[in-house]
Order: C-alpha cells, then sequence, then structure tokens
C-alpha cells in the first residue's frame, strides 16, 4: 500500500542491483511486460540475498509495468504470497504505517472462498475473480441511472488498481487458481508510455489536472447487503465510506522517477476536476 506522491519528485528514484540477474526472463514487448520462465518464488523468499532479490523484483515491477512468473508456484503457501507482496512495498520504500490492502467488501456473503475453503482480507474480490460472484458483489450497480440500455464499453474497464481509495495499493499480486481453457485474459498498458506519447503542451496540461475517483457502488453494495464495509483497509487514511479522493493524473512514480499517466481514464475515474461536460467526456477518450 503506497503514499499518495505529487507530480515533483520527492526522493532519489531507487538504483536496481543485480541479484536477480541470474533468472532466466523475456520482455513481453519493448515497453512493458516482463516474463521469467522458470523462476520460482519460494525459492526467492528463502535465499540468503531474499531481501535483496525482492527489492530488485520491486524495482523491475515498477520499472516494467507487470511481472509474469510462468513456472508452477503450486509450493508457495497463500501466507507467503502475502508476505512477499508486503515485502515489495517495504524493501521499495512503502511508509511504514502502511500494510497490504484490504478490500471494501470483504464482509459481503457472496465472496468466494479460495481453493482450500478459507477466506483471507488481503485475497479476494479484486483477487478472487469470478464473473458471477462479481455479479452478486456489485449488484447494485444494475440501479445506477441507464444501466442495461448501453452495449458494454470495455473502454470502461481499463484502470489503475484501487484508485477509489485515499492511498491506492502499490503493488498487486493476482495469483492464478482456477482459468478458463479460452478467455479470461487480463490486457496491460504503460501508464509511462502513454505520457510519452504525448506532446509537451499535453503532458504540461495533463500534469496541472486531478480525477475525481468516486465509487458509490462500495457504499450502496454494503447497504444493500446489510454488512460494514471493511475499515482501515491497509493506510490508515483509507477509512469508512471515504470513496472519493481526488488524484492527480500525472504521477511522478517514486520508484522509478518516471511520470506515468495515473488517473486519467478508466473505471474509478468519474471526472476530469475542473473541465466542462463536454471536455471530460473528450478526455476520456485519450
Amino acid at each position: 500500500m503506497g503514499s499518495m506522491a505529487p507530480n515533483r519528485l520527492v526522493r532519489e528514484p531507487l538504483q536496481k542491483g543485480n541479484s536477480i540477474d541470474h533468472l532466466e526472463y523475456v520482455d513481453v514487448t519493448p515497453i512493458i511486460g516482463r516474463e521469467y520462465p522458470t523462476a520460482k518464488l519460494k525459492e526467492m523468499l528463502t535465499a540468503a540475498n531474499s531481501d535483496e532479490q525482492l527489492r530488485d523484483l520491486a524495482i523491475t515491477i515498477c520499472e516494467r509495468g507487470v511481472v509474469f512468473f510462468r513456472a508452477p508456484q503450486d509450493d508457495l503457501t497463500v501466507d507467503e504470497q502475502k508476505h512477499i507482496t508486503d515485502l515489495l512495498g517495504k524493501l521499495s520504500g512503502r511508509p511504514e504505517e502502511n500494510g497490504l490492502h484490504v478490500h471494501p467488501l470483504y464482509n459481503d456473503p457472496n465472496n468466494l472462498p479460495m481453493a482450500d475453503g478459507t477466506t483471507d482480507k488481503n485475497m479476494m474480490a479484486r483477487y478472487v475473480i469470478n464473473s458471477e460472484a462479481q455479479k452478486k458483489l456489485y449488484a447494485t450497480m444494475k440501479n445506477r441511472p441507464g444501466a442495461g440500455m448501453e452495449p458494454r464499453d470495455l473502454g470502461r474497464e481499463w484502470h489503475s488498481d484501487s484508485l477509489f481509495e485515499n492511498c491506492p495499493s502499490d503493488f498487486s499480486f493476482l495469483r492464478m487458481q482456477d482459468t478458463p481453457p479460452a478467455g479470461g485474459d487480463t490486457l496491460w498498458a504503460s501508464g509511462y508510455e502513454i505520457f510519452d506519447r504525448c506532446s509537451p503542451p499535453m503532458q504540461k496540461f495533463l500534469e496541472s489536472l486531478t480525477a475525481e475517483c468516486a465509487q458509490p457502488v462500495f457504499k450502496s453494495a454494503c447497504e444493500a447487503g446489510k454488512y460494514d464495509v471493511m475499515s482501515p483497509r491497509g493506510s490508515p487514511l483509507n477509512k469508512e465510506y471515504e470513496f472519493a479522493p481526488h488524484h492527480p493524473v500525472v504521477r511522478t512514480h517514486p520508484v522509478t522517477g518516471w511520470k506515468s499517466l495515473f488517473a486519467g481514464v478508466g473505471l474509478h475515474v468519474s471526472k476530469i476536476d475542473g473541465l466542462y461536460a463536454y471536455e471530460d467526456r473528450w478526455s476520456g477518450t485519450m
């Protein structure tokens, strides 16, 4: 769980060492993504220089945007997965008072258990992804104005994780337990590259903007299900029904020092602050 940073760099970027240079890898594209076909996270966790390896892994993730481990990781327990995720944040400079995020709707009875039949407040909803469970969890979304009258806008599915929180997550760790024979893919885009492809005047304009990232569905879901929202959620800044923060559209990544489109478009962005309605609609197509 990371803290918000302004558009200026507030600390020196972290420099990656060579502790994981021995691992075989392939870059998915020149811009984003790295695959480790044989690396085992369990071995990284138990290595004599584990902290050094995980710190270099954290920096690699921040530089490449997303990292995939293709070899089976069945020997990695849920607690170890959580521990690794926690260390990725700690070793890359996360504020000491912050911990693993807790999903707001953990108390919902429609949440699916993990493969072993248990539930975990840090491993659900966003992580246990199931289309039928999602329909039940977010059933109140069908009551929003105009719902069901428009074709599904897949462009709205793009998002930066947990923008609805005052303090969004820094790392997410997706564990694939059960996958369909086809489909179910997740696409990734580089916020760095989006920003870099904008002209200098457009970059300057985007850096001047903030966006409201409201998610009222969490409150309506809790009210409909008659259960309490989880609070706090990883950071002490994430509490109660505070689901309408204003984040900068462009952020300087605190680990890499690179500027990235952060809260410009997608699922969790409700509007760009200060723009006229027609300008806001245009900005959502960028």
